[in-house]
């Protein structure tokens, strides 16, 4: 039987992925990585280190050492709570503060850390019945993903969306100031040299920005159920 698929689902900052992909991997009853939470915990970790975001040589060497020993966690919600644990300790809610997503875009940008996580996400993908979601994961961590998408909304729509998220997270954000810092963002990651944000060739488009979380996942699932469907039937004796 074919195995499971590989599902990649790409897009700027603010777009949805992470609720997308959670609802879409519980949909179908596939793992979740969240590759955007793992460089998150990599800027955590060097915030806490005192390294500098953009001091290449000193994170580059945190990040290969965090992944040799398989320090990142992700484990399904627990009763609603995410669990993201960094070195046995839950920081779900310390990597999803607005400092920490400026962190993960700048030292997301920095080559030498893409290069000693990539091993890392690809292994964890290996075997299929897997939802990823980040930036690149169609184009550089799987490009011969079986199914891919790439999410995107408006920016106004999107900061909105951020700026609830936080608001719900007990911060007291500057609603202009999340717009401002959701640009910057995207210039970095659409810009940066090594593996910039871009829609794979093959990904299907979801503008988000007029549809609800429920119309999103549905567009997905039913996507990838029907690409699983054509390859088993594509099954030798079948």
């Amino acid at each position: 039987m074919t195995k499971e698929l590989r599902v990649a689902i790409d897009g700027p900052a603010g777009a949805g992925k992470s609720t997308v992909s959670r609802r879409v991997a519980a949909e179908l009853g596939y793992l979740l990585l969240d590759t955007g939470a793992i460089y998150r915990c990599i800027a955590l970790a060097a915030r806490d280190a005192g390294k500098a975001w953009d001091d290449e040589e000193a994170v580059a060497a945190l990040a290969r050492d965090i992944a040799a020993r398989r320090a990142i966690r992700l484990e399904p919600p627990s009763d609603g709570v995410e669990r993201i644990l960094l070195d046995g300790r839950n920081v779900a809610r310390d990597i999803r503060t607005q400092q920490m997503a400026d962190g993960a875009s700048k030292v997301s940008a920095l080559p030498k850390v893409r290069e000693a996580l990539l091993d890392l996400q690809r292994a964890a993908a290996r075997d299929g019945g897997v939802v990823l979601e980040g930036r690149d994961i169609g184009t550089v961590v799987l490009p011969d993903a079986e199914a891919k998408f790439f999410l995107t909304a408006s920016v106004e729509v999107r900061a909105g969306r951020r700026f609830d998220e936080l608001v719900a997270r007990g911060q007291s954000p500057n609603r202009a100031d999340v717009e401002r810092e959701l640009r910057e963002r995207d210039a970095r990651d659409t810009q940066r040299p090594v593996a910039p944000l871009r829609q794979a060739p093959d990904a299907i488009l979801v503008d988000s920005t007029a549809l609800s979380i429920d119309e999103v996942v549905g567009v997905i699932v039913a996507r990838v159920r029907d690409v699983r469907a054509r390859l088993r039937a594509s099954e030798p004796g079948r």
